[in-house]
């Protein structure tokens, strides 16, 4: 990853950029529920953010027979989606100057 110019936030991106696809927890300094931290998948970290994957989607549905086909009935019977909704994804973007801490595996 390249920034231009020199800025604090360069090691921290370097460091972030690591764990692109890893589940982390970063606090924020802000109070509310904020303040109790993100936790998600790294999706991608530039010079000024980090965004994570708070809660994914739901998979998409059997492309080969809806819940009423005769084909693949099995495979519909454990679909819990039909009676739960769809679940769409959340992303959440946390700049740089807001991180107060960053929590991530040792291995």
């Amino acid at each position: 990853m390249s920034c231009n110019g020199f800025n604090g936030n360069q090691t921290l991106a370097a460091h972030l950029n690591k764990f692109v696809g890893e589940t982390v927890t970063i606090f924020t300094k802000s109070g509310g529920v904020s303040g109790c931290g993100f936790t998600g998948v790294v999706l991608a970290v530039n010079c000024d953010f980090v965004r994570l994957v708070t809660r994914r989607g739901t998979a998409p549905t059997n492309p080969i027979g809806g819940p009423n086909s005769s084909c693949c009935r099995d495979l519909n019977n454990h679909d819990h989606r039909r009676n739960h909704g769809f679940a769409v994804g959340s992303v959440c973007d946390i700049p740089f100057d807001k991180i107060a801490a960053f929590c991530h595996n040792a291995v």
